[in-house]
């Protein structure tokens, strides 16, 4: 009989992967323990490792993404804008409609 699916928790995951950052005993013998398979284990382990620079970046480099990320939106914003006065200035102009404020 086929074994159902488990889905295993953050702890779980993060306490295996530990444990093979370590080293004292090998993926097979991890794995074995925690009654899964020895791929997992890598696989949980390089995630580990590769996340790992995340778990210590500071709130100075979280606020800079943040501010990175608002100011492409803003500029994307700004470019719709444009064209978008653009393209009413052009209309504008085909219908006769005079410009109020706007030095043309």
């Amino acid at each position: 009989m086929k074994r159902k699916r488990r889905k295993h928790t953050a702890e779980f995951k993060a306490r295996v992967a530990f444990g093979a950052i370590q080293g004292l005993k090998t993926q097979s013998e991890i794995a074995k323990e925690f009654e899964i398979h020895p791929v997992m284990v890598g696989q949980w382990k390089n995630e580990l490792i590769e996340r790992m620079p995340e778990l210590f970046a500071g709130k100075a480099d979280k606020d800079a993404q943040a501010k990175d990320k608002e100011k492409v939106e803003l500029e994307r914003k700004v470019g719709q804008l444009t064209m978008e006065v653009a393209f009413l200035e052009k209309k504008c102009n085909q219908l006769g409609i005079p410009l109020k404020g706007r030095n043309t």
